[in-house]
């Protein structure tokens, strides 16, 4: 039988992934970067992926959503940034990681 790890809140979420390597926190940036916490490296949309998200919504608000993006740059920086979910997304994670290559996103689009 297989191990299976329930990840019913963020912070345990991150727990798992921080034993898995995603060990740095993001952001984005004014100018539409990604950015470690510390501002020591950035990125494009095109030196990032996605390679899981998790969804959260709150125990007594289904308003209280929010999403974990765990994410690996081209230079193997690993890590995680997390946004609300809906009408509070903050539009500058969003428009970053809409540029993103995630997984299976281009699997339904024809070859150019």
């Amino acid at each position: 039988m297989e191990n299976k790890v329930e990840l019913t809140s963020l912070v345990s979420a991150l727990n798992q992934l921080r034993k898995e390597g995603y060990k740095t926190d993001f952001k984005v940036t004014e100018d539409g970067r990604l950015s470690t916490m510390d501002d020591k490296e950035t990125f494009t949309p095109e030196q990032v992926r996605i390679v899981n998200f998790y969804r959260f919504e709150g125990e007594t608000n289904p308003g209280d959503m929010s999403i974990l993006y765990v994410l690996e740059t081209t230079n193997g920086v690993k890590g995680t940034i997390s946004d609300a979910y809906g009408p509070y997304a903050d539009d500058n994670v969003e428009n970053f990681l809409k540029k993103v290559q995630d997984l299976g996103k281009d699997v339904d689009k024809p070859d150019k």
